[in-house]
Parts: C-alpha cells; structure tokens; sequence
C-alpha cells in the first residue's frame, strides 16, 4: 500500500502559513503504530487529530469506523475539507464521552499542551473504553515533560515511554485503574471580587483561574457598568425621543440594554459574558468560541452565575455562524498562540471577524500584551481605536466600527 501524502493535507480555515503545516511526525508515528496493532478501525478512537492527518491516514489505509474527537472548530471543518479533497471517509466525530471510546481498545492521542486536559483525557479512556484498551499518546519531544507520565499513571498502572524519532516519542499506556465516582473535571473556583463562579474542563485556557489579561479587561468593565447605570438612571428620570436615545448611545459607546447585541468572541470559561450579562440583564449576549472545552466549561460557568437564560453559547470558528452587522459591543481576549507557536494570525483572524460582526458605530473592547502594539491593526481593520487602560503588561482598547 502506497504511504499516506500527509503533504496534501491543509490548515485551512486555520491559520496558514510558511511555518505552520498540517501535520507532524508525532502524528506519522501514531499510525505506524495503529496499523501495527491491527485493531479493526471500529475499534480505534483518535484524540487531538488536529487536522485530520491521524485519521485520514488511518482511513486511506482501509480502517472504517474509526472515531475521533477534536477540541477544535477549526480542526473539525480542516477535517471535513481535508477528507473532501481526498476523497476519503469511513470515520465519524465525536464529543469527548462515552460514544466516542465505547469499546474502544486502542485509543491514538496527540498530547495536549496542558496537564489538566491529559488528566481528563487520560481519565475518560480508562472510565468508558473497553477493559483491555491501550492509550498510546505522543508529542514533540521538546514539548514532552516527565509529569506527563505522572498524570498518565494515575489512570493507568503501566507507562512506557518509547524510544525518540523524528523528534517525536510515543507513550504507551495500558492497564486501566478503577476510576473515581465523579471524574476529575468540570472544576469550579469563585471569584469574590468580581461575583463571579468560573467552571472549567481540563483543556480551558487558564482552567477556572481568571487570566490577567480578562481580569484586566473586567476591572475596565467594572468601570463603565458604573457609568452605563448611572446613563440609565438618568434616562428614567426624564424620556427621551429618538434622537436623545442616539445621542445617549453615541455619549456612552454601548446601546441601552433593552436593545444591546454583545459577543464574548473566543469566550474561553466565559467570564466576560457571565459578567456582562450579571451587569446588564437586558442585553441579549452570546458567548462563542472554537474550542469545545471551552463551549463546555462556558455554558457550565453561565449556569453557576445564573445567567443561561440569557446568554447563548456556540462552538463556532471565529463566530463565522453569527449574523453580519448586529452586534453592538464585542469583548475579545485574543490568543497569541497557534498551537505551540507563537502566531499574531489568531488575533488577526478575531479581529477580521469582530468588524465583520459588528454594526457601523458598534465597539470591539479587547485587551492584549502590550508589547505586541496591536493598535495599528486594530484601526486598519476596525476604525478609529483609543486606549483605555494600560498596565505594566497589558493594553485595553476601544475600537469603533467605521
């Protein structure tokens, strides 16, 4: 059988680029080892394939059935068009739960980039596949720590890291311990200070930890829910017509909240659409992000705070399925990081999307390390942009749609 044109295979719609591709040797190595195995694919359960090379490869060599579940929006849609231009199928996808690791005795990992996400990961093989499964997870070696094996023995009684190649290595686990009652995550933490309970799963960004840059951005929105009650205070003292209403709104930057369309974009555990709609009852706010970790943790979090009634949250890629034009004020904490890598196209991509999103006049507030002077940016693709805190570490601005 001819090897797999790995080389074929595309990012897209992630981020593209001449230091970044589609697939690894870790991934290589995996399926050298799944077909080794020879489990039939119905058998086989495939985890952080980020861009479908795991399992297309698998399925090019003739496994049906196999199973697989990506965290990320974009790598399910990469999955889908990669799959599309090979012409290949045969497998289905999956949240991170039972149906996907149901008698499941080989499960095909690519190891994730936090702990916490491993130990969930590691817990959900060893509590729905079959008795007999063997998790065999790999990674870059440079990225590889021995707390890995740590958090991997914890679920399973044996771990035997392989030898290196390519710069890749192979864990291999099997032996499946007793699991606990309850798994390990969601796990909670509240947050006095700003009134808020944050839940997260174990593969969401800062875990149930408010990470300096969104407690930056919450301590602005602190200030001007002060401001906002105070307008409309104001405003029930004495009615307005339709002009003052647009003068109201054009004096505070944001819509009265009867008719406010707010985004938390790349939401994260959703603390800044749990404050918001906490802060502004009327308005009508979605949280949305590419990550079903996060998605998960975020309607979790809405649920501690009382707000899933009023807060809709979508796993979306860069909110592509909400409506052009309609939001009123977008809060955005973007990433700077693809993957391993250090990439500014992320926030670039946010960035495109918020002026998509937004309606002319509409705000993006977003924060972001100071030292990568986004600001620039922000007005090219937004419009005028205005500093509205500044720390020793991070920058909070407010750019208006033109």
């Amino acid at each position: 059988m001819p090897e797999f044109a790995f080389s074929r295979l595309r990012r897209s719609p992630d981020v593209e680029a001449p230091n970044l591709q589609a697939w690894d040797a870790t991934d290589e190595l995996l399926v050298r080892q799944a077909l080794a195995a020879g489990v039939p694919g119905a058998e086989i359960a495939v985890i952080g394939d980020e861009y479908g090379a795991i399992t297309l490869a698998l399925a090019d060599a003739g496994c049906c059935g196999v199973r697989v579940h990506q965290d990320l929006a974009t790598g399910r849609r990469a999955l889908e068009r990669n799959a599309a231009a090979l012409e290949l199928s045969g497998f289905a996808s999956h949240e991170l739960d039972a149906s996907l690791l149901k008698g499941a005795r080989l499960v095909l990992l690519q190891l994730p980039k936090s702990l916490a996400e491993l130990e969930e990961v590691a817990d959900a093989v060893a509590r729905w596949a079959a008795p007999d499964v063997v998790l065999v997870a790999g990674g870059r070696v440079k990225h590889m720590t021995l707390a890995q094996n740590e958090v991997l023995g914890r679920s399973f009684a044996r771990v035997q890291p392989q030898h290196a190649e390519r710069k890749s290595r192979l864990i291999v686990a099997s032996g499946a311990l007793a699991v606990p009652a309850q798994p390990p995550y969601p796990q909670r933490a509240e947050h006095p200070e700003f009134g808020l309970t944050l839940v997260a799963h174990g593969g969401a960004f800062a875990a149930n930890r408010i990470d300096i840059g969104t407690r930056v951005l919450l301590e602005v929105l602190a200030g001007e829910a002060g401001s906002a009650a105070q307008l409309r205070r104001s405003a029930r003292l004495e009615p307005e017509s339709r002009r003052d209403h647009a003068e109201l709104q054009n004096s505070s930057g944001v819509m009265p909240d009867e008719s406010q369309v707010v985004i938390d974009l790349g939401c994260g555990t959703g603390a800044l659409a749990a404050y918001y709609a906490l802060h502004h009852p009327e308005a009508r706010v979605t949280a949305t992000d590419r990550s079903a970790s996060a998605v998960a943790s975020a309607r979790e979090t809405m649920i501690a705070n009382g707000v899933a009634d009023r807060v809709t949250v979508t796993h979306d890629d860069a909110g592509s399925d909400l409506p052009d034009g309609a939001a009123d004020l977008i809060l955005l904490n973007p990433p700077f990081h693809l993957g391993a890598s250090v990439h500014t196209g992320a926030a670039t991509r946010l960035f495109a999307a918020s002026a998509r999103l937004l309606r002319p006049g509409g705000a993006l507030l977003t924060v972001f390390n100071s030292s990568l002077a986004y600001r620039p940016e922000l007005s090219r693709l937004i419009g005028p942009t205005e500093q509205l805190h500044r720390t020793s570490k991070f920058t909070v601005t407010r750019s208006i749609r033109r």
